[in-house]
């Protein structure tokens, strides 16, 4: 009986605090209790399944795909996006506008931002982000080379300027080829000294946005001239490769995988984007699903950000 007399006293603690919107204090004071006392029951009616949390997802969120994610990859967070179609297209846009809002939400003064330029998605994020007027980040960097054709190379240096702008940094660029013709070509470009300058910055890098490539070139890519010769990819496929972070190569295992290719890409490496703090990944699409499996078993990135039916291929895989 003492028991049930202890726990009637816990409830109606809990109803006053978790119901009637009480402060602690008041309820300490209308029952003639210490504040600690109230402390401890409050404590206790959780213990006692008296008080329970339901967490209600709303409709159009996936709570679940994003738990089975974390937990099939040891990934550290997932955000899974809604997208009424299958489509890469709309894919893009959809994730682009998630990880704009998250971006928003979650810069904190003076990061560096380390941006992978060459991705569609990436590019949707930052066509949806709004001017940063409280948390502005101090440099965005760009982490990749100019790439292919030299008339579409703009696109890099815009996707980095603007998103300078917009989060109030100053825009640090590579303004060189991405994938050099020899390796002795990408040594002469990374001394002279505004490549140096920005490279300098990778090891300061605080935050990463990285988009993640399959073997074969998306859109973007092909329109920029195509780098890649069609020996390069067979090398590349016969390495086991199934996809690519800022043109750095794994395979299925997320195990990095080094063809001549690697030798001459004037960016930044998985090495040093392992060191980064925060590192998210923006991708989605059929195409891209064992890609981004691989992407997430070479154990960098933090956070995936993507859509519904990505996520359950990715589980089902």
């Amino acid at each position: 009986m003492a028991r049930l007399n202890e726990l009637r006293l816990i409830s109606r603690v809990a109803q006053m605090y978790h119901i009637e919107g009480r402060r602690q204090a008041e309820i300490a004071q209308h029952l003639r209790l210490s504040q600690a006392t109230v402390s401890r029951m409050l404590k206790r009616a959780e213990a006692e399944d008296i008080v329970r949390t339901t967490v209600i997802p709303p409709a159009g969120t996936y709570n679940e795909l994003e738990a089975a994610l974390r937990a099939k990859y040891e990934l550290p967070e997932a955000i899974v996006v809604e997208c009424t179609e299958d489509r890469d297209g709309a894919i893009m846009v959809r994730i682009g506008e998630a990880a704009a809002h998250l971006l928003e939400v979650t810069l904190a003064p003076g990061e560096i931002i380390g941006v992978s330029s060459w991705s569609q998605t990436i590019f949707k994020m930052v066509e949806n982000i709004h001017p940063q007027k409280s948390a502005q980040a101090k440099y965005v960097v760009q982490t990749l080379g100019g790439m292919g054709d030299p008339s579409v190379q703009t696109h890099a240096t815009q996707l980095t300027t603007r998103l300078a702008r917009l989060t109030g940094a100053e825009p640090k660029l590579l303004p060189v080829q991405g994938v050099t013709t020899s390796r002795e070509a990408k040594l002469l470009m990374q001394a002279d000294p505004f490549v140096r300058e920005t490279m300098d910055l990778f090891g300061s890098i605080t935050l990463a946005i990285v988009g993640i490539g399959a073997v074969e070139p998306s859109e973007l890519l092909a329109r920029s001239g195509n780098i890649f010769s069609s020996r390069e990819l067979a090398d590349l496929a016969e390495a086991g490769a199934v996809g690519d972070i800022s043109l750095r190569f794994f395979d299925k295992n997320g195990k990095g995988v080094k063809t001549p290719l690697d030798e001459r890409v004037l960016g930044l490496p998985l090495e040093d984007l392992a060191r980064v703090e925060r590192v998210i990944a923006l991708a989605g699409g059929a195409k891209k699903t064992a890609a981004i499996a691989g992407a997430l078993r070479v154990g960098v990135i933090d956070m995936l950000v993507t859509d519904k039916f990505t996520a359950q291929r990715l589980i089902d895989l």
